[in-house]
């Protein structure tokens, strides 16, 4: 099992500067290696025995630039400009790497046919991490962790050393706040889940909008909308950034304010999540949820409500932490989750803003979303799984009739 943990640094002033410098000119790397990349794409896109009807190159047909090519290429690179001998290799690798893999997925299309955005060039500022490749076991000794080239910087160690695990990489973070530091951590033995689970430990879970979630137990909480609340003091700070000239230092000090003012926004709604997680991890081995397709849902009316109450980070969390701790989650097709009686199956349309479930065959009277959580709860359990996965399993629902509630998983 590989898990991160991430703690703040206080670097001094002498290794803040050069953390800054390392990412000013990994930025520079990024960019050149980009340029090469591309450079070869725009001068060999022409056959040999036809011109572009855009632009010809008469430029000499060179190899193609690859990951191999461009890592040889770095001892010319510490030749010519002397600072980048100051960075460590596997760093100036690392950065060649996130090249490729970024080029990668711009090329070919993903499971779904989607391709990534183009390669853009980092602007000042733009860079905000460099990574080691591999650590020593032994480079956090107290409250220092040394780092190669750089030294032994003091880090927070907030949270305990996971026993057993061992350091596979490091990244170095720049955020508001200061420098973070991304520990990777990896341990051969796997949680081992448990197929067989008692009536009282299955819920099913429904996303709303208002509240952040309904249980078929018919537990609920409101959404905090952190967001939507700090509306005000964003609109404020914006107004107050691009009053100011660019460049100048009131500019600067008001950008930093407006990132942490983003930053906390942004930990208060994860610290949320956490928190509202950790007792559904508690009392049930097995979590249900519907998968949403919350890229489409923040297209619509609601995407500020949406996105403010952070359904993919919080399923996310519920889904890696039910890993660690060995339980099981299981993402069901939104079909007939909503509109199908959880008593009866029968199908019973409803709109946005009709939040009452009312069967008219069965009599079943109880509110909207928990007949959603309960449905999501039967196709959980009754339901065919079409792919599994230690972390998430994923059940068609359309397929799931009305089947026995509390039956194991297989």
């Amino acid at each position: 099992m590989i898990t991160a943990h991430q703690y703040q640094l206080r670097p001094n002033q002498e290794q803040a500067s050069q953390f800054d410098d390392w990412l000013s000119l990994l930025r520079m790397q990024y960019n050149w290696t980009r340029a090469e990349r591309f450079n070869w794409f725009e001068s060999n896109r022409s056959p040999v025995n036809s011109c572009s009807l855009v632009s010809c190159s008469i430029a000499p047909i060179v190899k193609q630039p690859d990951y191999y090519w461009q890592k040889k290429e770095l001892l010319n690179t510490k030749k010519l400009f002397p600072e980048y001998a100051g960075i460590h290799s596997q760093v100036l690798l690392n950065c060649i790497e996130r090249v490729k893999k970024a080029l990668e997925r711009y090329i070919k299309a993903d499971s779904s046919g989607k391709h990534s955005g183009k390669l853009r060039f980092k602007g000042r500022g733009r860079n905000h991490s460099f990574t080691y490749t591999q650590m020593k076991q032994d480079c956090i000794k107290g409250n220092r962790i040394t780092l190669p080239k750089i030294g032994d910087v003091k880090i927070i160690l907030d949270r305990p050393i996971p026993d057993g695990f061992k350091i596979k990489t490091a990244t170095i973070v720049f955020a508001a706040d200061g420098y973070y530091v991304t520990l990777t951590w990896q341990d051969e033995a796997v949680p081992v889940i448990s197929r067989d689970f008692y009536p009282e430990k299955l819920v099913g879970i429904d996303m709303g909008l208002n509240e952040v979630l309904n249980t078929s137990e018919a537990d609920t909480g409101l959404i905090p909308q952190f967001a939507r609340k700090a509306g005000q003091v964003k609109k404020r700070l914006n107004k107050s950034v691009y009053r100011k000239k660019k460049g100048s230092n009131r500019r600067g000090e008001t950008v930093k304010r407006w990132s942490r003012h983003h930053q906390k926004v942004a930990r208060q709604g994860k610290d949320f999540h956490y928190k509202t997680a950790q007792p559904l991890l508690d009392r049930y081995d097995l979590i249900g949820f519907e998968d949403l397709n919350v890229k489409g849902w923040a297209k619509t009316r609601f995407a500020k409500s949406i996105l403010d109450a952070g359904w993919s980070e919080f399923l996310a969390i519920v889904a890696c932490n039910a890993q660690s701790a060995g339980k099981m989650t299981i993402a069901v097709h939104l079909n007939g989750t909503t509109q199908n009686c959880s008593s009866c199956g029968t199908r019973i349309p409803k709109t946005m803003t009709n939040r009452w479930h009312s069967c008219h065959l069965c009599g079943l009277e109880l509110d909207g979303d928990v007949n959603a959580a309960i449905n999501v709860k039967n196709f959980a359990v009754g339901g065919r799984v079409i792919k599994a996965s230690l972390c998430v399993s994923y059940v068609d629902a359309g397929l799931a009739q009305k089947s026995t509630l509390y039956s194991s998983t297989s």
